[in-house]
């Protein structure tokens, strides 16, 4: 949905609107699902695939739109999540912002704040983890902090809503103009105060309206700091973005005037680098981690404390022996819990199904439509098609989403990150990389649309492509639902130690194939924390709900239109051409095929048909793929399904991300590395016990 669009749309439907601001692991997230209960549109920036997130929350009558931002340190432009956030706050000319900061690492979240104190908005600090200050030892007196920064400062902790009603309350007071904020005087050094008192001053002569209505002095600091995205608005003349009419208006003034306050910005620029050594950019943040530090030495007072658990689980899971021990373990509970306890509930809902549904349903439709053929095809949507949605898709991705929540709220996600990182610098990718990756296993999509934090379309390529070869979410529901179910958990992690493999050998091949280095990691490390079990339900409930209403039709439509191609005799005709491949060199069932081309829609749909052609060739006992297939047959199956071309949704985004050019040559490449290594498989994985019969 178009950003502009939803933006206007929450300006014109709510009284006043709140921006959240901060860093993303500071419980931002928390605060604006609590404020909207998780009833958000999402929406792009154009050319962007970083989203602002906005809902809509009722306070004492008022009607108040909430727009999440982007989670960054800063809101400079040095990559995209900080150039939307600031493009976010900037065209939606929020009443008041909310910026979430860390009470336990002050001094490192006081700079966004100090940011968006030189662009001139109302804002509130939400001191959000006071609790966990308090543990280690922090006192932080928030009065002295309100009256060091002149904007009032809000103690909360998010995850238990503690203080959150207290700050909308402080944000609605601000609007409203009940209370006001003057904000600091932020003084920098002799000659960058000079460079920016000169510019500010030409500016108020020469240029009589701002981009964005920024005062003076903002713009003045971001023209001496080189910002790329104000010096090309100032060269083209445009003053606003005018959000109601989504259009941009034009600064009708002269063009001398313009390339005098970039010719001036420039110089100035120069000269404090030429005297200090160091580009202006460079000074001016050094200035505002230093003011930061002298706010924070003035407020926050060390207390001597024991150390906390979280700390010494924190120590020993980045240490390099038992940190790698711990994540193995990690893993190999995740593997157990989605294994046994998606079975358990898969076993569950096919006995209701087959037991209560299925019969009665059978019998309906067999008596309202009075024809075979037409009866037995409906049936393969509403009974088949969703036996197999039921027995496949929601035990396993329900789980896994589960699991992923746990890791992403207990901070250990993170930990995870920091483990591996020499490892993927060796494949060519700077360290934010890994996150992504990690993340690619719940869902290739968003993984794709992280990368845009990498600096190099180099590494874009190479994040992408290893992204696209880690088992997903509805990969691993194929992978645990036909392998480990039928097969052997034994061989489904073989099937995730092929797959490392091949991201290991594909990266180290394209690491050497594209030029350039990747960049070092600099990572903040969070204190482990026991995850709320309401925040877990919630974030489980809202991936769960937008996987079931995409994946739930695609699978009845079609297994409905594979119904149809069975019982009326065509499905052979589309088989014959596929049994070259499909039957030749990976010695699958031919019908297989069929499968494997309609799961381009979703992964998980190719085991879902699969289960539904068993059903309807060998009854409901062929729920079980053992009278439809070999053991070997169903581990190639679900080894070539995790490895060939990625979803749709996840196609679309390659194409809108690296190119259509280099999407498509993607594609070519996962099939033929499908094929590859399934035909290699086929051969070779029998000589390990597993037979064809």
């Amino acid at each position: 949905m178009s950003c502009h669009k939803v933006l206007r749309e929450i300006k014109e439907k709510t009284d006043l609107t709140i921006a959240l601001a901060g860093n993303p692991n500071v419980g931002k997230s928390c605060i604006f699902n609590q404020l909207t209960g998780l009833s958000v549109v999402t929406a792009n920036y154009p050319g962007k695939t970083v989203e602002l997130n906005m809902g809509v929350t009722t306070h004492n009558g008022l009607k108040i739109g909430i727009i999440d931002l982007p989670g960054t340190y800063a809101i400079s432009a040095f990559s995209d999540d900080q150039l939307v956030a600031r493009r976010g706050v900037l065209e939606s000319h929020p009443d008041v912002v909310i910026i979430v900061v860390d009470a336990s690492n002050l001094q490192r979240n006081l700079y966004i704040v100090l940011q968006f104190l030189e662009l001139g908005f109302p804002i509130v600090v939400d001191l959000n983890l006071i609790d966990y200050a308090a543990k280690i030892g922090l006192k932080i007196d928030h009065e002295k902090l309100s009256e060091l920064l002149g904007v009032p400062v809000v103690p909360t902790v998010a995850i238990r809503g503690q203080g959150v009603k207290e700050l909308i309350q402080t944000a609605v007071d601000i609007a409203q103009g009940k209370l006001r904020g003057k904000g600091p005087k932020i003084v920098y050094g002799r000659d960058v105060e000079q460079a920016v008192q000169r510019l500010e001053e030409a500016i108020t002569k020469h240029m009589p309206k701002t981009p964005f209505n920024l005062p003076a002095r903002a713009l003045a600091i971001l023209l001496l700091e080189g910002d790329t995205e104000f010096i090309q608005t100032i060269q083209r003349g445009e003053s606003e973005v005018k959000l109601e009419r989504q259009r941009r208006w034009r600064w009708h003034g002269e063009k001398a005037d313009r390339e005098h306050l970039l010719q001036l910005s420039a110089s100035l620029a120069k000269e404090i680098e030429r005297k200090h050594g160091e580009p202006v950019g460079v000074r001016i943040a050094r200035e505002r981690y230093g003011l930061a530090g002298t706010i924070t030495d003035a407020v926050q007072m060390k207390v001597e404390q024991p150390a906390l658990l979280s700390e010494k689980l924190k120590h020993y899971s980045v240490a390099p022996y038992t940190g790698i021990l711990l994540m193995i373990s990690v893993l190999l509970g995740v593997f157990s819990f989605i294994f046994y306890v998606g079975g358990l509930l898969s076993e569950v809902l096919d006995h209701l199904w087959g037991t209560f549904v299925s019969p009665s349903l059978s019998g309906l439709v067999y008596s309202l439509l009075q024809n075979e053929t037409l009866a037995n095809t409906v049936l393969w949507g509403l009974d088949k098609g969703v036996l197999a949605w039921l027995s496949v898709g929601v035990p396993y991705v329900l789980t896994f989403y589960i699991v992923l929540s746990l890791l992403e709220d207990s901070g250990y996600l993170n930990t995870m990150a920091f483990l591996t990182d020499n490892i993927m610098h060796k494949l060519g990718l700077h360290g934010r990389a890994i996150i992504p990756m990690l993340t690619g296993a719940g869902c290739n999509v968003p993984a794709i649309m992280g990368t845009r934090v990498l600096t190099t379309k180099r590494e874009r390529i190479l994040a992408c492509t290893l992204i696209v070869l880690v088992p997903c979410s509805a990969r691993t529901a194929v992978i645990l639902g036909a392998v480990a179910r039928f097969v052997g958990w034994q061989y489904a992690i073989l099937i995730y130690l092929i797959e490392i493999m091949l991201i290991g050998l594909v990266g180290l091949g394209l690491n050497k194939l594209l030029r350039g280095e990747s960049s070092g990691l600099v990572m903040e490390m969070f204190p482990f924390r026991i995850p709320s079990a309401s925040s877990i339900a919630k974030k489980t409930w809202f991936r769960f709900r937008d996987f079931a209403l995409m994946a739930f039709p695609i699978v009845a439509l079609g297994s409905l239109a594979l119904g149809a191609f069975y019982e009326m005799g065509y499905l052979l005709a589309i088989v014959e051409p596929m049994e070259p491949v499909v039957y030749g060199v990976l010695g699958l069932p031919a019908v297989a095929g069929v499968c494997l081309i309609l799961g381009i829609l979703r992964k998980e749909l190719t085991l879902e048909l699969l289960v539904v052609l068993a059903i309807a060739q060998f009854g409901p006992s062929a729920e079980n793929l053992l009278f439809f297939m070999t053991p070997l047959q169903i581990f190639v199956f679900a080894l070539v399904v995790t490895i060939y071309i990625p979803c749709v949704a996840t196609v679309a985004v390659l194409g809108k991300e690296l190119g259509w050019k280099n999407a498509v040559l993607l594609m070519i490449f996962t099939i033929v590395l499908a094929i590859v290594v399934g035909g290699i498989a086929y051969r070779v994985v029998p000589y390990l016990g597993l037979g064809g019969g």
